[in-house]
């Protein structure tokens, strides 16, 4: 599943027809993807209409057009953008493309058709835009709204909780267990046993996870360093870039998970 870095790659392969004006859409209506969306309505709203500008949000990213419409993108497990040069046609997992006036064509594929895509006319954001958690690297994701929503998920173990999107927008598997990984907590360790300083390490790991992605794979989708644990968690016998002690993995909060025992010590939470 795409996380808010790759989200972010995905969202600007079709920022180069920003101000371009489309004048054709095709949609697999029938598709799973395209569930709810009506062809009609779509074409109408956004055929002749430019295209201003591109946004990314959480796991999801939205495109704005002249007249108020905004298309909605969740990829899914093996959606993707393209913008391919030359005359396109589309094929039998495109499910939609816009063809712009400068000849450029916007495609969204998706083979296994888990995404999804959505629309919206009308003023200010849509229902599903507005709804989105605020971003972690926002000035709304404070020490003390991390420390409410632990206080509420006291029992569920971190790794579970990192993965709710309510409060942690963007957040998947592995920029879970790299953000526990830098903070130094346990995956197991309940949400309501962490400790004031191991607040403090996680809220800070996890805006230092969402900057580091952003600027490395949301930039150009440049490999992850190897100071990370990215690079290390699905190794056959994979080490801890910082302890060089071997890694382990388990099945937490029902998500494969990677961690380093040696660095990451079950009720070391508590201080």
């Amino acid at each position: 599943m795409p996380e808010l870095a790759e989200v972010e790659f995905f969202r600007k392969r079709w920022d180069p027809a920003l101000g371009e004006r489309v004048v054709d859409v095709e949609i697999h209506a029938a598709a799973r993807c395209c569930r709810g969306v009506n062809p009609r309505t779509l074409r109408r709203a956004v055929a002749g209409r430019r295209l201003l500008r591109s946004l990314a949000a959480a796991k999801q990213m939205a495109f704005v057009l002249e007249g108020g419409a905004w298309i909605g993108v969740h990829l899914g497990m093996t959606g993707e953008l393209l913008c391919p040069p030359g005359d396109f046609s589309p094929g039998r997992h495109d499910h939609l493309l816009l063809r712009t006036a400068k000849g450029r064509s916007l495609v969204f594929r998706d083979p296994r058709m888990f995404g999804r895509i959505q629309f919206w006319q009308g003023r200010g954001e849509p229902p599903w835009w507005a709804s989105l958690a605020p971003p972690i690297l926002s000035p709304a994701f404070t020490p003390a709204a991390l420390a409410e929503f632990l206080r509420r998920r006291a029992r569920s173990p971190l790794k579970a909780v990192l993965l709710m999107q309510e409060r942690f927008p963007g957040i998947g598997n592995w920029m879970a267990d790299e953000v526990l990984w830098r903070a130094g907590l346990h995956p197991k360790a309940k949400a309501g046993r962490v400790g004031p300083r191991a607040r403090a390490r996680l809220h800070a790991a996890l805006r230092e996870v969402c900057r580091d992605s952003l600027r490395v794979i949301g930039k150009d989708w440049s490999d992850p360093p190897d100071s990370w644990l990215f690079n290390h968690r699905w190794e056959k016998g994979g080490r801890c870039p910082r302890t060089r002690g071997p890694l382990l993995h388990a099945t937490v909060g029902g998500r494969t998970t990677c961690w380093s025992p040696r660095r990451q010590i079950l009720g070391a939470e508590r201080r």
